[in-house]
Order: structure tokens, then C-alpha cells, then sequence
């Protein structure tokens, strides 16, 4: 059975729609980085997913390729997640979409390494006939957050990141957003579902009040 990222740690992929504190471990992505309004059709955005997705399912079938990947194990791919700031913004405010910064991702096993990034990178480009050179190989430590499931469309989830705000206020945390980022993990397929069940986790980097 191949190795499913949701379900092996579900403390990560499905939490409770109610705000809880986690530490994260260190975990490698494949990335690509950008500006602007993430709903722009043929935008900046879209493309990147389009790349992303290329370059995952890749590296996901080498395995029916004369490419080997040491440590390779039938995996699912998982899910797309997202990484959001606005400069010299901390508090995360979706008033100017177009503002936006993101790093998109797609998180990879442990056995992938940037040199078999390099190679999916060529072969997505030459299979796919699109322009792959933006992906990069991402290593992220979230380290302490906290986070939870919003159910809802993306434009609600203030209310969301609200009822967090006031969960590690009480809990003698504060949002630690200078460096780390508002990060999102996409659980639904937007093309297939309503808004109104959309599954989104949210999660903040924290620390401790001084």
C-alpha cells in the first residue's frame, strides 16, 4: 500500500477545527516562489502549480522510468500547501490579494534528493513541454504552531485565524511571523467541492511571551 503523508501524521494533515499547539518536524518540499493575487486566471499562481504538480508526479513515477531513486517507496502524492506574507505586513490581511507573497509546495519523502529534483525538473520539461527551472528544493523547520482545520472558503478564514490569536493569547503564546510564515495546507479540491466544505488547515509559528 503506498505511503500516505495524511494518514501516517494526521496530527499535521487533519487536526480539530478547534485551535491546538504543535511542534512540527523538519520536512523537504518541492517550491516555487512568487507574487501576486492567487485567484488571477493564467496568473503567476497558476503556473506555479502547474509546476509543481509536473515536478511531483515526476519524481512519484520515476520508478516506471531507467531513472532510480535510491530509498524510492510507492508514495501518495500529498497534498499542495502554501506559505503567505505581505512585506512589512505581520498580521495577515487579505484587503490586497495582489500583494501577496507565497512559496507553493508539495511536501517530498524523505529519500528525494535535490539532485532527483534536478533530474524531475529536466524530465517534466521535456515530457510536459513547460518551463519547470523555477522548482526548488525547500527544506523548512516549522518548529512550535499552532494550528487547526478551517472548513469554509478561503476568504472566511479570518475568523479562523482569530479564534487561534485568542487561543495562545490565553495560553501565554504570541505569533511568531518575522521569519516564519501563515501556512496553509489545501485539503479539498476547489474544481470539485462547494466553498462552503472546503478543508483548509491553518497554521501559525509561535513562541513564547516574554
Amino acid at each position: 500500500m503506498a505511503f500516505d503523508f495524511k494518514k501516517e501524521y494526521k496530527e499535521y494533515y487533519l487536526p480539530k477545527n478547534t485551535p491546538q499547539i504543535v511542534t512540527v518536524p523538519k520536512a523537504n518540499y518541492v517550491a516555487v516562489r512568487g507574487m501576486g493575487d492567487p485567484n488571477e486566471k493564467g496568473g503567476a499562481y497558476q503556473t506555479a502549480i502547474g509546476v509543481l504538480y509536473s515536478v511531483a508526479y515526476t519524481l512519484k513515477m520515476s520508478y516506471k522510468s531507467d531513472y532510480r531513486i535510491k530509498g524510492f517507496y510507492d508514495y501518495v502524492v500529498p497534498p499542495l500547501e502554501g506559505f503567505w506574507w505581505r512585506e512589512g505586513v505581520v498580521e495577515i490581511d487579505n484587503s490586497d490579494k495582489s500583494a501577496f507573497h507565497w512559496i507553493s509546495v508539495i511536501r517530498l519523502p524523505d529519500f528525494i534528493t535535490e539532485k532527483d529534483l534536478a533530474w524531475a525538473k529536466e524530465t517534466a520539461m521535456k515530457k510536459k513541454k513547460i518551463d519547470c527551472s523555477s522548482a526548488e528544493f525547500l527544506t523548512v523547520d516549522e518548529g512550535l504552531c499552532v494550528q487547526m482545520m478551517h472548513v469554509g472558503p478561503y476568504d472566511d478564514e479570518p475568523a479562523s485565524v482569530a479564534m487561534m490569536d485568542r487561543f495562545i493569547e490565553e495560553a501565554g503564546f504570541e505569533n511568531d511571523m518575522e521569519v516564519r510564515r501563515h501556512h496553509e495546507i489545501y485539503l479539498s479540491d476547489a474544481r470539485k467541492i462547494a466553498p462552503e466544505n472546503w478543508k483548509t488547515v491553518l497554521r501559525h509559528p509561535i513562541k513564547k511571551k516574554p
